[in-house]
């Protein structure tokens, strides 16, 4: 049984930070694939920021030089370090986790197998 669970959402001002934990447990995939994605009231859920097979990490554009992912070497703790929030950040934080996440097209949602349940980030 995999279980996703975030942890770190919060109010922040803009420009401040935020650190999101999600603890993976029952994953045991040789790939280790995660990612982070966020659904803003009215828009899309979006792909945030990813780690793929090798360890690469890649970003959305939007938070690029902003956020950083980052996974223990177990790979039973996710993380997203987001410095200099902005308010178009607010959004709903989830972690997922799958074992067809390609570098390529890791921002599309039918790779991941599994999500959590999300943590809120606000930014005023």
């Amino acid at each position: 049984h995999v279980q996703l669970v975030e942890s770190g959402g919060g109010s922040v001002q803009a420009g401040g930070s935020l650190r999101l934990r999600c603890e993976a447990s029952g994953y045991s995939d040789s790939c280790g694939c995660m990612g982070w994605f966020r659904l803003a009231p009215g828009k899309e859920r979006e792909g945030v920021a990813a780690i793929v097979g090798d360890g690469t990490t890649t970003y959305a554009d939007s938070v690029k030089g902003r956020f950083t992912i980052s996974q223990d070497n177990d790979k039973k703790n996710l993380f997203l370090q987001m410095n200099s929030l902005e308010v178009d950040d607010t959004a709903m934080y989830f972690c997922a986790a799958g074992d067809r996440v390609v570098f390529g097209y890791w921002y599309e949602r039918r790779r991941y197998n599994y999500w959590g349940q999300g943590t809120q980030v606000t930014v005023s």
